[in-house]
C-alpha cells in the first residue's frame, strides 16, 4: 500500500486516539493509521493535502479552511519535512521509528505542536 501523508501528520498519527473534525474524517484517520502500520506500506510526503486530508471537512479547493491557516499548516508541515529526506519514498515502519528519534521531546515539536488545538487530547505530545 502507499500512502500521501503531510509532514505534521506523521506526528498526528502516533498520537490519534478517535478525535477528528466529522465521523468521515475519524474513520479515514483510523484506517490510514492501521495502514500505516502495516508491514510494506510506503510513504511519500507532503506538504500540500494528502490522504488524511481528503476526508477533512475543512478542506477547500485543496487548501485547510482558509489561506491563514493553510500557511500555519504548511508551516508546521515543512518543520517535521526539514528534518527528513523530503523526496525520499518511506518504508512506513521505519519512517515512523525515525520519527520516534527526531521528535522525543515537547522542544523538539514547540514550532508544530504548540498552536495545534489537538495537543492537549494527543498521545504522542502528551508523552514528551
Amino acid at each position: 500500500m502507499k500512502l500521501v501523508l503531510r509532514g505534521h501528520h506523521l506526528l498526528c498519527l502516533k498520537g490519534f486516539q478517535g478525535y477528528g473534525y466529522s465521523d468521515d474524517f475519524v474513520e479515514n484517520m483510523t484506517e490510514v493509521n492501521h495502514a500505516r502500520k502495516r508491514e510494506n506500506t510506503r510513504i511519500t510526503l507532503t506538504n500540500t493535502h494528502d490522504d488524511i486530508c481528503r476526508c477533512c471537512p475543512n478542506l477547500k479547493d485543496d487548501i485547510c479552511e482558509n489561506c491563514k491557516q493553510n500557511e500555519r499548516i504548511v508551516h508546521m508541515d515543512n518543520e517535521v519535512l526539514k528534518r527528513l529526506e523530503a523526496s525520499k519514498e518511506y518504508d512506513a515502519v521505519e519512517l515512523f521509528e525515525k520519527i520516534d528519534g527526531i521528535f522525543n521531546s515537547k522542544e523538539s515539536v514547540r514550532e508544530i505542536c504548540f498552536n495545534c488545538s489537538w495537543h492537549e487530547k494527543c498521545l504522542f505530545y502528551q508523552k514528551l
